[in-house]
């Protein structure tokens, strides 16, 4: 995505120390390029929506803590209304791709990306900001905690019996197969990251355009798609992620005649 100014670029652009210290810090990993006050923005909004995540989630756990309160329910959408439906909705979906069992165990991976990833996105709405999700980094980034998870989840749960199975079930197709199987996982932190990034890039694009042709109800119909892209975008890098999971710790027996 070409890199524009928002209101994040500018304060940063007003930090002297930030301004002339940023090539310090080294160089971006895709593209390999200096680092610049410009290109650090990702990563201060990444640490911006984690912080307001992080309050958020803190607010509502002090509610679940106080018996009497969290037992019946609002009357009214709230935080804590919304926080149950979203991440009851997630939990579902982790529940129905890898079971019970597992939902339980890696949801905390599968909560935190959608929670990150959703209010990444929907801080593209604000006029001036730029969701850190827009940034291929960032989303490579989350892509490649997942793909280091499924992996590390998947030998710990079947041992060699998870490398094994990447050679099929007969020894004679292992060349073939193996590295046929080893690019397909290889790939799909690539895919993940390129989607998302793209999506939303895509979408903050078209909305800043109409924003700076129309600031008054015009944007209004572009922000309802931006919203459905947003959920959308959130849900398929989780379910893949739940999948991608799912499949890795699922017990493979090795069976090579």
């Amino acid at each position: 995505m070409p890199e524009h100014t928002g209101f994040l670029t500018f304060l940063l652009a007003h930090l002297p120390g930030l301004r002339e210290n940023a090539k310090n810090l080294g160089y971006s990993f895709i593209g390999h390029e200096p680092m610049s006050y410009h290109s650090v923005e990702p990563i201060f909004a990444s640490l911006l929506i984690v912080i307001v995540f992080i309050a958020m989630a803190m607010s509502v756990r002090s509610k679940f803590r106080r018996l009497d309160e969290s037992v019946v329910p609002d009357d009214r959408l709230s935080l804590r209304t919304f926080f149950e439906a979203f991440f009851g909705y997630f939990y579902n979906m982790a529940k129905d791709v890898m079971g019970a069992e597992n939902a339980k165990r890696y949801f905390p991976l599968i909560g935190g990306a959608a929670g990150f990833i959703f209010f990444s996105n929907v801080s593209g709405l604000i006029p001036g900001f730029s969701p850190p999700t827009s940034s291929l980094n960032v989303t490579l980034g989350c892509a490649l905690l997942v793909f280091l998870s499924f992996n590390i989840w998947g030998i710990k749960e079947n041992g060699w019996s998870y490398i094994a199975h990447l050679a099929g079930p007969k020894w004679y197709l292992a060349p073939l197969i193996f590295p046929i199987e080893v690019i397909s996982t290889c790939v799909r932190p690539i895919t993940l990251s390129v989607r998302l990034m793209v999506n939303i890039a895509v979408d903050h694009l078209i909305a800043s355009v109409f924003f700076g042709l129309v600031a008054i109800f015009l944007p209004l119909p572009v922000m309802m798609l931006g919203l459905i892209v947003i959920v959308v975008q959130t849900l398929v890098f989780c379910l893949l992620s739940s999948i991608y999971i799912g499949l890795a710790t699922e017990h493979h027996h090795a069976d090579h005649h």
